[in-house]
């Protein structure tokens, strides 16, 4: 194998691939990058057997040439070398030679590097997917939905389904659930999809932020295929495999609720900023708690206290209340979280009681729910 290539093109995909190599693997190989050099031009892989990824570098594109394949092949590189290699070398241009028996040759400028491969053949296969179930929509609506629900996931492995956010395509939307328990983000989205079919899955958290680490800003379409086991995720120049996890995800319709007894409407950015001041105290203390009562004249309270270091209070003023007194307390961490997630300047909140889960949304905007579980604190 023999081919010369665009240094920061081989970076780019380089550090795309690395996403899904890990040193703690059962299988050896895995910890090496998988290159493959073909008439049309060189093929980066990378996984852990959860997660795939494969990054392609066509021979030539918008008219210039970034490789010159001069002989095809295949060679698998040590991912933790070799990425730090191309990271470093002097150069523009960096041309990559497997000899006999495996010995790899990286060659830029007058810097020359030799490293042992690996036979290419021993490399896992990449999952073949049958393209039955493809729906596609924009990258930056994608990255949207992953960034407004895997914050939610959960982390502990006692429920290894909830580590996953449930995928749901009907009626041409898609329906994006996380929860870990303690709370829930959903958010919707609707699809250009031909299939009438329904699917439910579940992919990893891990995955999809992977993913959206990777993906561009741009409106170009993402091409998504579900299989039984596995999810694609299909971009330029870009393959992108996750395992679905196993088991049946909780119904979590039937935790948000339909009617509420309080309704405060609130500036977005004023109520996060007042949450964040008031988890200053309440960090030390147990679980980072706040409490938020309804105060008369539509305004809103927001407090807490840790007896060993003090309380702080703050009153915002509020759009509108509607509906009972109400006094809660809840995480300062995960109210954060959820008003991050949310786009608009005033967002609703709706209460069923103190003990009760509440949720919180955009106004005018029903594609997008934040829902949490209060805290007992007497």
């Amino acid at each position: 194998m023999r081919f010369a290539i665009q240094r920061d093109q081989l970076l780019q995909g380089v550090q795309d691939v690395m996403k899904a190599v890990t040193s703690r693997t059962t299988i050896p190989i895995l910890t090496g990058i998988k290159i493959v050099a073909t008439e049309e031009g060189v093929t980066l892989t990378g996984s852990d057997s959860d997660i795939s990824i494969e990054s392609f570098i066509p021979k030539e594109e918008d008219g210039k040439e970034i490789v010159e394949v001069k002989q095809t092949g295949a060679i698998v590189l040590q991912a933790k070398f070799f990425s730090e290699i191309v990271k470093k070398l002097p150069t523009d241009t960096v041309e990559i030679i497997v000899e006999n028996h495996l010995q790899t040759v990286i060659r830029s400028g007058r810097s020359e590097f030799n490293l042992n491969g690996l036979d290419a053949e021993e490399y896992p296969h990449l999952p073949q997917v049958a393209e039955e179930n493809v729906f596609q929509i924009p990258t930056d609506l994608l990255k949207s939905l992953v960034r407004q629900t895997v914050f939610a996931v959960s982390t502990s492995e006692t429920r290894p389904i909830l580590t996953g956010v449930n995928w749901k395509v009907e009626n041409k939307e898609l329906t994006c659930i996380a929860t870990d328990s303690h709370r829930l983000a959903l958010r919707k989205a609707k699809l250009q999809t031909e299939t009438e079919e329904s699917q439910s899955v579940v992919i990893p958290g891990k995955s999809l932020t992977e993913l959206s680490k990777i993906l561009d800003d741009t409106s170009e379409m993402v091409h998504i295929v579900i299989t039984e086991n596995q999810v694609l995720f299909k971009a330029k120049h870009l393959l992108f495999f996750s395992r679905l996890l196993e088991g049946n995800y909780p119904d979590t319709a039937r935790l948000i609720p339909n009617e509420s007894k309080t309704d405060v409407v609130v500036n977005t950015k004023e109520f996060l900023h007042a949450i964040d001041r008031a988890s200053l105290l309440a960090r030390e203390g147990r679980n980072n708690v706040v409490k938020f009562s309804t105060v008369e004249g539509s305004g809103v309270e927001i407090s807490s206290n840790t007896p060993e270091i003090g309380k702080v209070v703050e009153e915002i003023q509020s759009q509108s209340i509607d509906g009972e007194d109400l006094k809660i307390s809840f995480s300062a961490k995960y109210m954060m979280d959820a008003l991050k997630a949310l786009e608009g300047s005033e967002i609703q909140i709706s209460f069923t009681g103190a003990m009760r889960p509440f949720v919180i949304r955009p106004m005018n905007d029903d594609s997008i729910l934040q829902l949490i579980l209060p805290v007992r604190t007497y």
